[in-house]
């Protein structure tokens, strides 16, 4: 789970509105944006007369900013527009595979979150079995990559696919738990 908040010190742009969100009364460029790090949502106002192309990674950091002139706060999930949350998924998927070890390392360290119900069972198509599998086969020798899970569990849902999901729930819902974002 994260612990502390991350400052992000790229973002990654999932839409620019030219002229910012149709239905408020503000004619400012706005872009859509999420934070490499602690996969935050972001909104982002950029310098005057830059524009952002979706897709691209931009500098976020503390200094000198060359593309964005300020960060305007996080963004709320609500306001996401479909074209962003595509390509939250998109960027996902690819952030999936560039931490890879990261997210076996939860599988290898995740513990109970109560009595009754532990970090794992949080992921979309595991339940209590496959925790206890899990659990099970960590104990015996820590998982090397997700090869590894599904070679040495039987029936497994894709550890991956589950884990992107369970990211892009965090992200579109409100979670109760969030074991992957801030």
């Amino acid at each position: 789970m994260t612990s502390q908040i991350q400052k992000e010190e790229y973002a990654r742009v999932l839409e620019f509105l030219p002229n910012g969100y149709p239905l408020e009364n503000k004619m400012m460029p706005i872009a859509q944006a999420i934070g490499e790090n602690g996969l935050t949502l972001l909104e982002l106002v950029p310098r005057r007369d830059e524009k952002l192309e979706v897709g691209e990674k931009v500098y976020i950091g503390e200094g000198k900013r060359d593309k964005v002139y300020y960060i305007l706060g996080r963004l709320h999930r609500e306001k996401l527009t479909e074209s962003a949350k595509q390509q939250l998924e998109e960027f996902i998927e690819e952030h999936m595979k560039d931490n890879a070890p990261k997210y076996v390392d939860f599988f290898n360290n995740s513990d109970a979150i109560n009595k009754r119900i532990h970090q794992i069972e949080l992921l979309p198509g595991m339940g209590k079995k496959h925790m206890r599998e899990i659990l099970g086969k960590r104990e015996e020798k820590p998982f090397e990559n997700f090869e590894d899970m599904k070679a040495r569990i039987k029936n497994l849902p894709d550890p991956e696919k589950a884990v992107e999901k369970r990211i892009l729930l965090e992200l579109t819902s409100l979670e109760r738990y969030n074991l992957f974002t801030n």
